[in-house]
């Protein structure tokens, strides 16, 4: 899981210059050859290692039960288990592996794990620009899911602690910092993903570079009892980085001794091998420094066979690395353009499947309107022709009540005539009765004349009835508007209503023309009419 530091050019001219010193030395001093000893890297032992064994047995089992997540995650653990065992071959080639069953299951937690470690292992090879690349794909996956509330802000510590130790082993301190303090804002005791001891390692690195060794040192004491009880094999690197200080502070014999505990944990746990050649390098120096000739060409003779065997490209570990083809980039592109075509078929066929369902929307909505209208148009129709219907309806109605009304009016015009003549013969019958000697008994007379009397009365009164039969809101209307009119009064106006000559009038009431033609100019004071204004108009529209 962790970069160890790795040589540079720089170091391959440092381990040449060396050998060049110490066998100069070695001639002039006649300090006698010893025979150099033999490398074993042991690598032959450890692809049949039982830890890798038992791995590659954990992965099956997790194909063969179809559980591809935890076969993935045990995937990324045997990387890394190469890794530190500098099988950079294997590391690779495991890797890419699991990032190809990761994109058929999509699962962006375990290609973000992924994509962290190739990062890590690119920074083996110092390539940089494709080590950050994929360190920052791996953020950036996390960084989503955390926007999208499906991760805890918290699983950001690990990819900002990757960042960190990625660019310790890059030597770039200044970077390596500004990471180290984006892990201390995403601590937390809760998580268990990185604990505090790894962080505070790198941060003695930082310090170290700063100069600040005491406080580097004070850092190591406090973290070196974590790291025997709970991850021994990482005392490599805590007891190598030790030993730096101590010979940046002048303690060669503390930092040749803290050199070899690194070396010792190394071999007891086959783990970070990778970063023995460095060990030996610096160990090199340190025995230069003391005078030490045969044991630093001894030590630097190590440096350079194991660099050979880890990192040179003619070694048989490494030969398949170098030979390694863009097979799984060229069958993910080939994937990728299947994909692409089978989108681009998929967009088409949504659009024209949109389209229809425009075109069919369209229709639908112009059929609707269509329907709407001639609808809608009907019913204007109909409500206009029904409209029409009852006008016409009320146009007959009224015209027929005016008709009865007029010839109910007419047929009691001609009554209240007949009622008139009536009058006029009982009249002459009266006169003719008083005028008349002789025969005639009075008591005749008298009931005569009492009979005329009461008859006259009976015909008004039945002139009223036929009169309020035919014009029924007639002497409503009249007493509503003018309540002070008197019976004779509502005589006359009755009889106007009919449109009778002042005769006519004085006739059927049995008065004179005069007192007929007084009623009315009475009449019209108390209706409270001018000159100008016509009293027949006016009875007319009541």
């Amino acid at each position: 899981m962790l970069l160890s530091k790795r040589l540079s050019p720089t170091h391959g001219l440092v381990v040449l210059s060396l050998l060049i010193n110490f066998s100069l030395r070695a001639q002039d001093s006649s300090i006698p050859e010893s025979t150099p000893v033999p490398i074993t890297t042991e690598l032959d032992s450890i692809e049949q290692d039982s830890v890798i064994v038992a791995i590659q047995n954990e992965i099956d089992a997790f194909l063969k039960a179809g559980e591809s997540t935890k076969a993935l995650y045990t995937l990324i653990k045997l990387t890394e288990e190469y890794g530190h065992r500098a099988d950079y071959a294997k590391s690779y080639e495991t890797a890419w592996k699991a990032l190809s069953i990761a994109d058929t299951n999509d699962n962006q937690v375990v290609k973000s794990h992924i994509y962290r470690r190739l990062g890590a292992m690119y920074s083996f090879s110092k390539r940089k620009d494709e080590s950050i690349k994929y360190l920052q794909l791996s953020l950036d996956i996390i960084k989503d899911l955390v926007k999208k509330g499906r991760m805890k802000e918290e699983y950001l510590l690990n990819h900002y602690y990757t960042f960190t130790y990625t660019y310790r082993g890059l030597e770039e301190p200044k970077m390596a910092k500004k990471y180290l303090d984006s892990c201390y804002i995403y601590y937390s005791e809760k998580q268990e993903q990185v604990y505090m001891p790894y962080i505070k390692f790198e941060e003695a690195y930082v310090l170290q570079e700063d100069g600040k060794y005491g406080e580097a040192e004070k850092i190591l004491e406090e973290i070196e009892p974590w790291f025997q009880e709970n991850a021994p094999s990482y005392l490599v690197l805590v007891y190598a980085y030790w030993a730096v200080i101590y010979k940046k502070t002048g303690q060669l014999k503390k930092a040749a001794s803290y050199y070899h505990k690194a070396l010792d944990i190394s071999d007891q746990h086959k783990s970070h091998m990778d970063f023995t050649p460095y060990i030996h390098e610096k160990l090199a120096e340190i025995y230069k420094l003391s005078g030490n000739y045969k044991e630093g060409y001894n030590h630097l003779y190590k440096a350079k066979a194991l660099t050979s065997v880890f990192f040179d490209g003619r070694s048989k570990n490494n030969i398949s690395l170098m030979e390694i083809k863009n097979e799984y980039r060229l069958e993910k592109e080939r994937q990728q353009e299947i994909i692409r075509q089978q989108r681009m078929e998929k967009l088409e066929q949504q659009d024209k499947i949109l389209m229809l369902q425009r075109i069919i929307l369209a229709t639908s909505l112009i059929f609707v309107i269509v329907i709407g209208f001639v609808y809608v148009k009907h019913i204007r129709s109909k409500h206009r022709a029904e409209k029409r219907l009852i006008e016409k309806t009320k146009a007959l109605e009224m015209q027929k009540a005016n008709e009865l009304l007029e010839t109910k009016n007419k047929e009691l015009a001609a009554s209240t005539l007949q009622l008139v003549e009536k009058e006029e013969f009982l009249k002459k019958l009266k006169t003719e009765l008083q005028g008349e000697d002789g025969s005639v008994k009075i008591s005749e007379i008298n009931r005569v004349l009492k009979s005329i009397s009461a008859g006259n009365a009976n015909n008004w009164e039945e002139f009223k009835l036929r009169f309020t039969d035919v014009n029924k809101d007639f002497y409503k209307k009249l007493n509503s508007t003018y309540p002070n009119l008197s019976q004779t009064d509502q005589k006359i106006c009755a009889l106007i209503k009919l449109n009778l000559s002042s005769k006519d009038m004085a006739r059927l009431l049995g008065i004179s023309t005069k007192s007929v033609h007084t009623t009315r100019h009475r009449l019209r004071k108390k209706m409270g009419l001018q000159r100008s204004d016509n009293l027949e108009e006016l009875i007319a529209s009541l």
